[in-house]
C-alpha cells in the first residue's frame, strides 16, 4: 500500500465485486453483472453494476426518453430532417413554448404543443425520479438528504416552467428547450426586468453558488492534504479524533478563521449548495409577478444608486420638432 495517496496517487479498491445488501421486499430485482473497471476506478469506486431502477426509476426513463425524443425530433424536423445540419447547429436549436398571446391554452403541435408536451413528460419523469431517490435511501436506511438537495433544484426547475408562467398567465414566459437558446432567454430576461443584478434574491443565489464552491473545493482539499494520516475515513474521524481530524481542524482554524469539523462541513457545504437554487427560484418567481424594474427597485429601496444626472432631462425623441407620428 503506497505510504501517501493524493489525487494522482489513488489505490483502488479491487476485493471481491459485490451486489450489496440485501433489499426489503423488492419490486424488481438488481440486472447486471458486476465488473471492475480501472478508469471507473481513477474517478471513484471501480465497481460498475448491478444496476437497480425499480418501478419508479424505469417508468421515469420512459417518459424522460419520450421527452428527449420530442425534442430531438422537433429540431431535426426544423432543419428538414437533415442529419448534418442538426449536428452542425445543435447548440442553436431549439423547441419554443406557444406565443404570449396563448395564453395557458393548449396550442397546436407545431405552435408550442410539442414543447407543452415534452415540458409534461419531463417534468413526470424528474419527479419520478426525486420518488425514486427518496425511497432507495429509505430503503437502504439513509438519511434523506440527497432527496432534498435534489428537491431544491426541481424547485427551479418548476418556477421556470410551470409556477412563473402560471402566475404571469402564459406559457410564452416560459423557458425554450435548447443549448444557446435558453441562455439567450435568460439575458433577454434579465434585460426586459431592468438587470436582474439588483434582485437581492439572485444576489444571495450566486452567494450561495460561489460560497458552495469554495466550501466543496476546500474540504475536498482538506481531506486529500490529510489522506496520509486516514482522513478520507470521515466517519471513524467524526466520532473518534483522530491526526487527520487535529492538522484539518488547525488548517481551517488558521486559515478560514473558524472552526469546522468533519461533520459541520458537510451540513454548511449541503445548505450552501441547496440555497442556491431556492434563493435563484425566489428571485426568478417575484419577477414580473411583484416586481417590473429590479433597477428601479433597487434604487427605491437604497438597494443601489440612481444613475448620475449628467446630461439633463432625458426628451423622447418622438416628441421632438420633425418626428414622424
Amino acid at each position: 500500500m503506497a505510504d501517501y495517496q493524493n489525487l494522482f496517487t489513488a489505490v483502488q479498491v479491487t476485493g471481491p465485486l459485490h451486489d450489496g445488501i440485501a433489499q426489503h421486499k423488492p419490486a424488481l430485482s438488481r440486472s447486471g453483472r458486476p465488473f471492475l473497471q480501472h478508469l471507473a476506478g481513477r474517478l471513484g469506486n471501480a465497481q460498475i453494476g448491478p444496476i437497480y431502477l425499480g418501478v419508479l426509476g424505469t417508468w421515469s426513463l420512459i417518459f424522460g426518453t419520450i421527452a428527449f425524443n420530442i425534442m430531438g425530433m422537433n429540431m431535426l424536423a426544423s432543419v428538414n430532417w437533415d442529419p448534418v445540419q442538426f449536428i452542425r447547429q445543435l447548440f442553436w436549436l431549439s423547441l419554443d413554448p406557444p406565443a404570449p398571446g396563448n395564453g395557458l391554452k393548449f396550442a397546436p403541435l407545431n405552435q408550442g404543443g410539442w414543447w407543452q408536451i415534452a415540458g409534461l413528460f419531463l417534468t413526470i419523469s424528474i419527479l419520478l425520479w426525486w420518488a425514486n431517490v427518496y425511497r432507495r435511501a429509505r430503503a437502504l436506511q439513509m438519511g434523506t438528504h440527497i432527496a432534498w438537495a435534489f428537491a431544491a433544484a426541481i424547485w427551479l426547475f418548476l418556477v421556470l416552467g410551470l409556477f412563473r408562467p402560471v402566475l404571469m398567465g402564459s406559457w410564452g414566459e416560459a423557458v425554450p428547450f435548447g443549448i444557446f437558446p435558453h441562455l439567450d432567454w435568460t439575458a433577454a430576461f434579465s434585460l426586459r426586468y431592468g438587470n436582474l443584478f439588483y434582485n437581492p434574491f439572485h444576489a444571495l443565489s450566486i452567494a450561495f453558488l460561489y460560497g458552495s464552491v469554495l466550501l466543496f473545493a476546500m474540504h475536498g482539499g482538506t481531506i486529500l492534504a490529510v489522506g496520509r494520516y486516514g482522513g478520507e475515513r470521515e466517519i471513524e474521524q467524526i466520532i473518534d479524533r483522530g491526526t487527520a481530524t487535529e492538522r484539518a481542524a488547525l488548517f481551517w482554524r488558521w486559515t478560514m478563521g473558524f472552526n469546522a469539523t468533519m461533520e459541520s462541513i458537510h451540513r454548511w457545504a449541503w445548505w450552501f449548495a441547496v440555497l442556491c437554487p431556492l434563493t435563484g427560484g425566489i428571485g426568478i418567481l417575484l419577477t414580473g409577478t411583484a416586481v417590473d424594474n429590479w433597477y428601479l427597485w433597487a434604487v427605491k429601496h437604497d438597494f443601489a444608486p440612481p444613475y448620475p444626472h449628467v446630461w439633463g432631462d432625458i426628451v423622447d425623441p418622438a416628441t421632438l420638432q420633425g418626428a414622424k407620428p
